[in-house]
């Protein structure tokens, strides 16, 4: 099916922003859309011993009593215990066009933008028909060049650095932190060790990963922590045991060399099955 053709967004889910995709001249509207979604197991909170739960309300810390949430503005701390109070129509009207725009910056090769600047993920498509294909060609030259768009936009009163990039038959766009928003290792961790660039562990190292290399399948992997929550859930209403599970050894510096070797076996032995499947499937 024609990304380009009219009707081809079928758009099921509501948008959590609309604006404009600007770069030179060239404005397109567009809708942004949740990607992910994460596993939770809902749990409210009670005081032990009782059936009683727990309830959160905002009140007035002097007299006691709840506010409604309309009536609530924010106050910036200045200091000395002064504080200057900001309506939420204030922070919205000191940037109305802000709000209503993508602005890519500029393109980047899309290997260059290193993963600890991304947030979160969200799915950007056409806002109508008529634009379609401006979206359509952006997604493709992207595609074509692999290259990702370096953009800002504001969102729910936050602005909003981004990089949008395509992923098959649509733009991705991932909202990320600014450089000064991403820590230091070396300051948060202090020295960190460094390996030595010769020596058979390392050649060891090297191969353990080679032998565990494989084409990216996402579909593989699953939610266990969860599945374990609920599992445990279902047993305590049963009135079963929990059985825990134990925790990893460190291994120690004189087992290393060992349990690399006997890593990298398992590892052979665990990945030959699939790449002879391979093999005769593409013979």
């Amino acid at each position: 099916m024609s990304c380009a053709g009219p009707g081809y967004w079928p758009v099921m889910a509501r948008s959590i922003w609309s604006g404009f995709l600007s770069f030179g001249l060239v404005s397109i509207p567009v809708r942004l859309y949740s990607a992910t979604q994460e596993h939770e197991v809902d749990f409210h909170q009670f005081e032990r011993g009782t059936s009683d739960r727990i309830r959160y309300r905002r009140v007035n810390e002097r007299t006691g009593d709840e506010v409604g949430y309309d009536d609530i503005v924010k106050g910036h701390d200045v200091g000395g215990g002064e504080y200057v109070i900001v309506e939420r129509d204030e922070l919205e009207e000191i940037a109305p066009g802000r709000s209503r725009s993508l602005e890519i910056e500029q393109f980047v090769e899309l290997a260059e933008t290193d993963p600890v600047h991304f947030q979160k993920s969200y799915y950007l498509g056409p806002a109508d028909d008529d634009t379609a294909p401006s979206y359509a060609l952006l997604r493709t030259a992207l595609e074509k060049t692999d290259r990702a768009a370096v953009a800002t936009f504001v969102m729910r009163g936050k602005e909003y650095l981004a990089c949008v990039r395509a992923s098959g038959p649509v733009l991705v766009l991932e909202t990320m932190y600014f450089a000064d928003e991403i820590r230091d290792p070396v300051k948060e961790l202090g020295d960190l060790p460094r390996a030595s660039s010769k020596g058979k562990q390392l050649g060891m190292a090297v191969d353990l990963v080679e032998a565990m290399t494989e084409p990216w399948k996402p579909e593989r992997f699953r939610d266990t922590y969860t599945e374990r929550v609920e599992e445990l859930v279902e047993a305590k209403r049963e009135g079963k045991e929990v059985v825990a599970e134990s925790a990893p050894a460190a291994t120690g510096a004189t087992d290393l060399l060992t349990a690399l070797q006997e890593s990298v076996a398992a590892a052979r032995k665990k990945t030959a099955p699939r790449k002879t499947a391979r093999k005769k499937s593409a013979a």
